[in-house]
């Protein structure tokens, strides 16, 4: 058997982090490939052959590109069942479990998308006002999201931290340099304090090199 099954296309504190702490934290054998996103390397046609939408990440699952952070983390807590990190068909909680691994990617990360490249959506003119938008609309997730864990928490689906909980601390890791970062909230605070605290954290950060948020 191939000891390592899987290869991770990424780039340091992109949508690929958290695919790359999923595969520390389960401890499976994996490669990494560096994608130069600056240099525009996400864009050139060997990249895209991997992954069309031309961003990170793409995580090549013996031979075959797939691609999606929140689908990947995802299929990997669901085949390894026995880390827990992912209820399966028939548990209560399976319904809440993609409803916010859908909720986070659809609704919370593409407005990063917009702080980050307020150009973007209305082009360079318009960029401030994109911030001006967008700020109130992260801000109100989190509101909800602390609202949410302080009813039931201190994870998003009760005592146990699931997939979602690792997608939501990298998404409070983007808001760092905003005016009001998500650790202003207390329940997201202790909950991204929880999960910063696991050892894979540490290797994460050490493989990817970062130094902020840590």
């Amino acid at each position: 058997m191939n000891p390592s099954p899987y290869t991770l296309y990424y780039s340091p504190g992109a949508a690929s982090l958290v695919v790359h702490w999923v595969l520390l934290e389960l401890d499976l054998p994996h490669a990494l490939a560096l994608v130069d996103t600056k240099a525009g390397a996400q864009k050139r046609p060997d990249y895209l052959v991997l992954n069309p939408n031309g961003v990170v990440p793409t995580l090549v699952i013996d031979g075959k590109p797939q691609y999606e952070a929140a689908a990947l983390i995802a299929y990997l807590a669901e085949a390894h069942p026995e880390r827990g990190l992912a209820p399966l068909p028939g548990d209560p909680r399976r319904a809440d479990f993609l409803q916010w691994m859908f909720n986070l990617a659809n609704m919370v990360q593409p407005l990063f998308r917009q702080w980050w490249y307020p150009h973007e959506p209305a082009g360079e003119a318009q960029a401030e006002t994109v911030l001006a938008h967008v700020r109130p609309r992260i801000e109100a997730q989190w509101d909800r999201i602390d609202a949410h864990l302080a009813a039931n928490g201190p994870y998003l689906l009760g005592d146990a931290a699931s997939v979602a909980d690792f997608h939501l601390v990298m998404l409070m890791r983007w808001s760092r340099s905003m005016p009001k970062p998500a650790t202003e909230w207390p329940n997201l605070a202790a909950l991204a304090a929880k999960l910063k605290a696991r050892p894979s954290f540490a290797a994460l950060y050490a493989r990817e090199g970062l130094t902020e948020w840590a």
